[in-house]
């Protein structure tokens, strides 16, 4: 805005006609669609190809995925038709071989409570609505529900913030719902305290329950579908913003694919596939991102060795 929207005006007004705006708003979208349009424009089309492979160990009877990468001295691009025929020929008189095998753990944290943004693509990725239509369901929930033997009750925090500050109260009444709900193993030692970008506004915390013991299926039956969705969004978000980490078991394994004359070959190419299980649920028991059960799609692979 103050890049392009300031500056625009004046100089149509003094270049064109006078008292001419460019509007401040309107002229940086244009100016967002021209650069955008541009590199469009610039960008060269270069075609590649990949090859995906089903592996199955001698000693068990479930397969695995692993994907093309490249030869001993590293990363290959296909970028025809004939050379991927040519590494195919080679891969179908070909035997396998486990090169290298690594195995570890990595814990994996929740996400933070929602600010506006995130809230607005969660429910586009989970619920497919569109963010006019999340809003007003937060809207709604903010503002007050007729709740049996209640009354009116505010649901949520306010839903436009960029914050992710929450009051210790409600960090608290988190806590004291997982250790009843879970027990302690699936509770911290020390409370979860996200931080909010800078020049972020902070007037309001982040979008959560007001109740974190008001669960979604306590007031189901006096909220509409959208409602209840949304609330069950922000709830399910906040209460696993404040709980243990998922442990999980990472295998990577490199195939290398070796001719049946000579293994010690220059023509070595090499498979990658990698795989996890879960030690340890965690806040996954209750919550997951959309991003990670679209992208996050390793399968846990079978018993691997090395030279296997």
């Amino acid at each position: 805005d103050r890049l392009v929207g300031y500056k625009l005006s004046p100089f149509l007004s003094q270049k064109i006609h006078k008292g001419l705006s460019g509007g401040r708003v309107q002229s940086v979208a244009v100016r967002i669609i021209v650069d955008r349009e541009e590199q469009i424009r610039k960008f060269v089309k270069e075609e590649y190809w990949s090859i995906d492979a089903e592996f199955l160990p001698k000693s068990s009877r479930k397969s695995f995925p692993a994907s093309f990468y490249g030869d001993k001295k590293g990363k290959i691009e296909i970028k025809n038709e004939s050379q991927a025929n040519d590494i195919l020929a080679f891969l179908e008189n070909s035997k396998y071989e486990i090169s290298n095998l690594k195995k570890g753990k990595r814990k994996k944290s929740s996400a933070p409570p929602f600010i506006t943004s995130t809230l607005q693509q969660e429910a586009s990725r989970k619920l497919g609505f569109q963010a006019k239509r999340t809003m007003r369901a937060a809207q709604d929930l903010y503002e007050g529900i007729d709740i049996k033997n209640m009354g009116a009750v505010g649901l949520i925090t306010y839903m436009r913030t960029d914050s992710l500050r929450v009051s210790e109260e409600a960090i608290a009444g988190a806590r004291e719902y997982i250790l009843g709900k879970w027990g302690k193993k699936y509770l911290p030692e020390s409370p979860r305290r996200f931080k909010t970008k800078s020049g972020a506004q902070d007037g309001h915390e982040a979008v959560r329950p007001t109740m974190p013991d008001m669960t979604p299926e306590k007031v189901k039956e006096n909220l509409s579908n959208d409602q209840y969705k949304v609330y069950k969004l922000i709830w399910e978000r906040f209460t696993a913003s404040q709980m243990a980490n998922c442990i999980q078991s990472t295998t990577q394994a490199d195939i290398m694919a070796f001719s049946e004359k000579e293994k010690s070959s220059e023509i070595n190419y090499i498979f990658k596939a990698s795989g996890y299980t879960v030690d340890f649920d965690g806040f996954t028991v209750l919550y997951t991102e959309g991003k990670d059960t679209e992208q996050e799609k390793a399968k846990a692979l079978p018993e691997l060795e090395e030279k296997m």
